[in-house]
């Protein structure tokens, strides 16, 4: 059944006629789109189609289809009526779509579809057709595109990465397998690295290609995971005659590692004569990962035991961030020199190289280094500046998008999608429909885009936008300042330094009023509600209500006064009070030293990757935003500054949520 219907000629002249007018207007100063009635009056039957879709009800959502004519996300249900088609085999309507909506997001997301269906049919003659034009093919599509050529290495990457395989790519190693041409080390491999991501059920799925001379039994690894060291003290006395039963003594070892480090190594000792030099070094490499991650003293003695196994870049970085937090930059250096390239010459490990090769009086090859970096708008890129004696600048500002260039943005499909998709609350669709049609534009097509978002405040797409620009720029855009006459005031009411208040809500929410977090955090300062609750009753405010927690007002009262207090419990420091918002207070305690510590070091050693990436971002968004709001130069040396030792300047840390 066909379910797109045209409606009266009469309604088809008024709708081009908006769009047309639309497109012109969004091109003139101060003006958005699309915001005409005529238009939004289509969402609600946009999202009865998305219902109909959800719910597989074909023919109401051809209803809505009738109405939903000229509507920006007409094509969005029509991608549904045709997804829907496909789930019964049924591709007719689909050569037409990929036709009509050529290189875009959707036509991309519905060839991705169809080339699925025809894998899991075998029909190689139309996948062979079709693949060619599809972009970014995802893992399930590869192993298909596998079979269909008979290459059954392609699987094997995948298979050594850990990642999970979808059910055409383990019809691939089942192959492979039955050729020979997987090693029984490379299933061990597999099985380890999820036996250290906590994926029990998964490493009992790889053990199964094991053969059966192997010793492997996987029952009883969730009470293992459980009680790790009632399990070692109680281990079998035969455990060490196979492999399978020294791989589950492993495993209680790192899952014990995970909470005790201490307790882990001493238990080790008891039983590592029994194992090979290989399985010794995987136990010390697992030991000392963790050590590591709770600042240890015994994590780089515990890292040297481990030579004898490949580590991890997980645990390479350890060993390089515990050198660091003692200051052993003979140690660092090795560590990073150890890394695979690509590592090693990622920002952060380059910055820290150059910094080991300087303290060993090796001034020439740490200028080369810096210089590799230097310029790079990130958290090591100004501080590998700063070592050159640069100042942190912000680049001169591009001319602005002419009308022609605005208008040619505000025309563009993919991101009329886009607005409407955040308007009818699909956020996540329309960020991607944005992003797919950013592809392949130059400086000034990115530059209108980004400034075509800021005229509809769509504030997180504006910075995206503009931060991709290579030649011109536009730091305005880049780090936009939404709302100053709200945030500026109380920011000063506080005495809090405004780049940094910037700087935070940039990294918490960019900006989205309404953003709220996979755990609940809500808002531009992302407040979780019991944290909202308790600063409330601690500044004593009346009109406070849970309901209210994303009104601007409310939200920015609440979370630059939780600022204030995390700041003024730590020591006064916005490094250690970054780490708090974002982790705690209790943790950002907790990871101090018993030493003086350089604010640079700190922030690379936070255990959690999340707060350690925020606070080095949030940091370098905070020079940015006060070079903009002085019109001078800053120092993200001089902001980051030394950390005192554990205890010296707290003051009630212990009582904020």
């Amino acid at each position: 059944m066909n379910y797109k219907h045209k409606p009266a000629a009469s309604l088809q002249r008024i709708l081009r006629a908006v769009f047309a007018l639309l497109a012109v207007a969004i091109a003139a100063p101060g003006v958005c789109a699309p915001a005409a009635a005529v238009v939004e009056r289509g969402d609600a039957a946009f999202l009865l189609a998305r219902d109909a879709y959800r719910n597989g009800e074909p023919v109401r959502l051809g209803r809505q289809l009738v109405l939903l004519e000229g509507h920006p996300l007409q094509a969005w249900a029509e991608y549904w009526s045709l997804r829907m088609r496909l789930d019964d085999s049924d591709a007719s309507g689909v050569a037409d779509y990929l036709n009509r909506h050529a290189g875009s997001y959707l036509a991309e997301k519905l060839r991705g579809d169809w080339l699925r269906v025809l894998g899991k049919q075998k029909d190689w003659e139309s996948f062979t057709r079709e693949l060619p034009a599809l972009v970014l093919p995802d893992a399930e599509i590869r192993c298909y595109a596998a079979q269909q050529a008979n290459t059954l290495e392609t699987v094997r990457p995948m298979w050594t990465s850990g990642q999970d395989l979808p059910q055409s790519c383990e019809a691939l190693v089942d192959r492979l397998v039955a050729a020979g041409g997987l090693t029984v080390e490379e299933v061990w491999q597999r099985v380890r690295r999820f036996f250290e991501a906590k994926r029990v059920g998964a490493a009992r799925s790889a053990a199964a290609y094991l053969p059966a001379s192997e010793g492997f039994d996987g029952r009883g690894l969730e009470s293992i995971a459980q009680a790790p060291a009632r399990y070692l003290e109680k281990l079998p006395a035969g455990f060490a005659a196979k492999r399978g039963g020294r791989e589950v003594a492993l495993f209680a070892v790192q899952r014990l590692a995970r909470a005790d480090p201490q307790d882990a190594a001493k238990r080790f000792g008891r039983i590592e004569s029994r194992l090979s030099d290989e399985e010794r070094a995987y136990a010390w490499g697992q030991i000392a990962w963790q050590a590591a991650q709770r600042h240890l003293p015994e994590a780089l003695g515990w890292y040297e035991k481990a030579a004898a196994t490949a580590l991890s870049e997980e645990q390479m970085a350890w060993r390089a961030r515990a050198a660091l937090r003692v200051n052993d930059w003979n140690t660092v250096q090795r560590a990073i020199a150890a890394m695979p390239p690509t590592l090693a010459a990622q920002p952060d490990w380059t910055y820290w190289q150059a910094r080991a090769l300087a303290a060993s009086g090796r001034a020439d090859e740490a200028r080369a280094l810096y210089l590799k970096i230097g310029g790079q708008p990130n958290f090591y890129g100004n501080l590998a500046d700063e070592e050159l004696g640069r100042v942190v600048e912000v680049p001169p500002r591009a001319a602005p998008p002419s009308a022609e260039e605005l208008a040619v943005v505000a025309a563009h499909p993919g991101f009329q999608r886009a607005l409407a998709l955040m308007r009818v609350d699909m956020r996540i669709e329309g960020v991607r429909e944005w992003v797919w049609s950013l592809r392949g534009m130059d400086d000034r097509a990115l530059l209108a885009a980004a400034e075509f978002a800021r005229r509809n405040e769509i504030w997180d797409r504006a910075i995206n936008t503009a931060d991709r620009t290579l030649a011109q720029h536009n730091y305005s855009l880049r780090y936009i300042a939404p709302f100053s006459d709200r945030v500026r005031p109380k920011a000063d009411e506080l005495a809090l330094d405004n780049g940094w208040v910037y700087g935070l809500m940039r990294q918490e929410s960019r900006f989205v009023s309404n953003a709220k977090s996979a755990v609940g955090a809500k808002g531009l300062m992302q407040l979780m509600p019991a944290t909202a609750k308790w600063v409330a009753q601690k500044i004593k405010l009346s009109s406070f209500h849970p309901d209210r927690v994303t009104e601007m007002d409310m939200n920015v009262t609440l979370g630059t006064n939780y600022m204030k207090m995390v700041l003024a419990s730590l020591d006064n420091h916005p490094v250690l009070a970054s780490a708090a918002y974002n982790a705690g207070p209790g943790r950002a305690r907790k990871w101090r030293a018993d030493q003086p510590l350089e604010g640079a070091i700190y922030a690379e050693t936070i255990p959690f990757s999340e707060t350690r990436d925020y606070v080095k971002k949030v940091m370098s968004n905070a020079v940015y935003y006060n070079t903009l709001f002085a019109g001078r130069p800053q120092s993200l040396k001089a902001a980051l500054g030394t950390i005192r030792a554990r205890g010296q300047g707290e003051n009630g840390v212990e009582q904020l949520p």
